[in-house]
């Protein structure tokens, strides 16, 4: 059964403090990154169900947030997920050129993970960072004015950087 660590519980109840009464369904944000974080990367029905039951609201008011932002992940993600911007500014500086090379260097499509569970190719909406296109957002940070090259360099940093960790 899913449950938050008493830590994480105090957490959710203080940001549903934010919000007048009746209104703790302008949580479900926050309380959806905590999830996300507290329970292995990823949003589950049965995660999306107990979030619903913190805040006192209906699932499909969780499942619809889940479902319309790319921040919240609702299958398993690799430990490093390349979220490749595809809109008009990036893929006008070759963003489909970059999400084809990623994928065909890690045998994946958008949307996939790597047999080894390291890498998750997926396409994203506007970062906000046009002027650097083509982008993508690996973990908390941008990697801008991708080539080819440079993602041959990205990927190595992981793997370095995941076998370091092990």
């Amino acid at each position: 059964m899913i449950k938050f660590s008493d830590e994480k519980l105090k957490e959710v109840q203080r940001i549903i403090s934010f919000y007048p009464e009746g209104k703790q369904k302008s949580a479900v944000i926050p309380a959806l990154h905590l999830a996300q974080k507290e329970f292995g990367g990823w949003l589950s029905v049965e995660t999306m169900d107990y979030v619903a039951s913190l805040l006192n609201i209906e699932p499909i008011e969780v499942y619809e947030v889940a479902t319309f932002y790319s921040m919240y992940n609702l299958k398993p993600v690799g430990k490093y997920m390349f979220e490749v911007c595809h809109t008009g500014p990036c893929m006008l500086n070759g963003s489909d050129n970059i999400i084809k090379y990623i994928g065909d260097k890690l045998g994946i499509k958008p949307g996939e993970t790597t047999a080894d569970g390291m890498f998750t190719l997926k396409t994203v909406e506007c970062l906000g960072a046009c002027g650097y296109a083509p982008m993508m957002q690996l973990g908390k940070n941008y990697r801008e004015h991708l080539t080819k090259e440079k993602v041959d360099v990205i990927i190595n940093e992981c793997r370095n950087n995941a076998a370091q960790n092990n």
